[in-house]
C-alpha cells in the first residue's frame, strides 16, 4: 500500500479540525513533562536524549532502549516540539513507508499535530509540520502550515527559503521571489531556489 493512501485514516485529524484532532492524537499530559523545546531545563533534556535521543536514534539507525519508535515516542512525549527528533521521525517513516512506527503510541502524523497544538506559537515546530506534509505528498496541507511558520518567525532564513520554495514549485513567482529574496538577506546559503527562478526568468540580482 503507498504511504499516501495508508495515510488516509491519520490525515483525518486535519480535515476535522483541532478539537476533533485531540482525542485521536492523545492528551498532552505526559508522566515527565511535557516541556518546551525552544527553552528547556538543560537537565531535564539531557535525561531524555541521553537514554533516548542518542546519535545513534537521531541517525534512525537503531534505538536505544527498545525500538526507535518508543525512543522517538518518549522524546516526542516529553518535547512535544523537539524538531530535531520529528526530523528523525519523518525520516524513518518515509523510508520504512509507514504510518506508525513499531513501539510508537501515535501514527506518524500525530506527533506533527501535538507538536503545534502544544506550542502554537513556534514557527519551527509548523515548519517541520509542513515538511512531513510535503513529503508524503500534501501539499495542500503543508503550504498554510509553512505559511503559518513564516507569520510566526519571520525572520527565520530557511522557513523563508522553504515558503519561496514552494510557491515556486507551484509557478507562484511574485511570492516565491519575495521570500527568496528574504531568505538571501538573511543569509540562506543555498542556491538552488535562486536558480530556479533565474531559470524561469524570474529573478534578477538587479532588481530590488
Amino acid at each position: 500500500m503507498k504511504i499516501k493512501a495508508a495515510l488516509a485514516a491519520a490525515t483525518l485529524l486535519a480535515a476535522s479540525g483541532p478539537l476533533a484532532a485531540k482525542p485521536f492524537c492523545g492528551e498532552l499530559v505526559n508522566a515527565f513533562g511535557p516541556f518546551d523545546y525552544r527553552t528547556p531545563d538543560a537537565e531535564q533534556l539531557h535525561l531524555v536524549e541521553q537514554a533516548h535521543f542518542t546519535e545513534e536514534v537521531e541517525q534512525g539507525l537503531k534505538g536505544n532502549t527498545g525500538t526507535l519508535g518508543a525512543d522517538l515516542d518518549y522524546t516526542l512525549r516529553a518535547f512535544p516540539n523537539h524538531t530535531r527528533a520529528l526530523e528523525t521521525l519523518a525520516k524513518v517513516a518515509l523510508r520504512q513507508k509507514a504510518v506508525q512506527l513499531p513501539g510508537g503510541k501515535y501514527p506518524v502524523e500525530c506527533y506533527f499535530e501535538r507538536a503545534v497544538r502544544f506550542v502554537p506559537d513556534d514557527g519551527a515546530a509548523h515548519a517541520a509540520y509542513a515538511g512531513y506534509l510535503y513529503r508524503v505528498g500534501q501539499p495542500e496541507k503543508a503550504l498554510p502550515m509553512l505559511e503559518k511558520a513564516v507569520e510566526l518567525d519571520p525572520e527565520n532564513p530557511s522557513i523563508n527559503y522553504n515558503l519561496g520554495l514552494a510557491y515556486a514549485k507551484m509557478k507562484k513567482y511574485d511570492p516565491a521571489v519575495k521570500y527568496a529574496r528574504k531568505a538571501y538577506e538573511l543569509g540562506f546559503p543555498l542556491p538552488g531556489l535562486k536558480n530556479m527562478l533565474t531559470a524561469a526568468g524570474k529573478w534578477s540580482d538587479k532588481t530590488p
